[in-house]
């Protein structure tokens, strides 16, 4: 029961952070889906240094790297259409049609970058996790992860005007 409740709790902004690391529905729900067999088998790993969110983000990003990689030696992703993202909270002063837009160009900037890359700008800029944070999510030091950001902050800018 208390599995579930987790499950409950956690599920969505796994399946946010899964679809915006592949790009791909299918591929997200599996990333998700392989992430909460992997946490259940390591309950007793979970020590409570970290929140509970933070590990199971992290077993997330892991796990929709690892299909990213399996997929890379097959083939491609392709993102045709930008994929539905489940609803986030929003501030009032957002444009529906504007909005729709910037989705459809920015996932298509992100499917650009590299995966490292990708994952560490949607940490920061998506999830707004802090650099101590995605450092500790993707097990790379503070120069790396500031490095990979800002090489995908650079590199969002430049397609994001190039599909404007």
């Amino acid at each position: 029961m208390a599995f579930r409740t987790l499950v409950l709790d956690h599920s969505e902004a796994m399946h946010r952070l899964a679809l915006r690391l592949t790009g791909n529905e299918a591929a997200a729900q599996d990333a998700v889906q392989e992430a909460w067999i992997k946490a259940h088998r390591s309950m007793e790993k979970f020590d409570g240094r970290a929140r509970f969110g933070t590990w199971v983000h992290r077993i997330t990003v892991n796990t929709a790297l690892d299909l990213l990689r399996k997929q890379k030696s097959r083939q491609r992703f392709e993102v045709d259409e930008p994929p539905e993202l489940p609803p986030e909270p929003r501030n009032a002063e957002s444009c529906p049609a504007e909005s729709e837009d910037l989705l459809r160009r920015t996932m298509a900037a992100l499917q650009r970058l590299s995966d490292m890359e990708r994952t560490a700008f949607t940490l920061r800029h998506f999830e707004g996790h802090s650099i101590n944070e995605i450092c500790e999510l993707l097990e790379i030091g503070n120069s790396a992860c500031k490095q990979a950001i800002f090489r995908a902050v650079h590199k969002m800018r430049e397609q994001l005007e190039a599909l404007a």
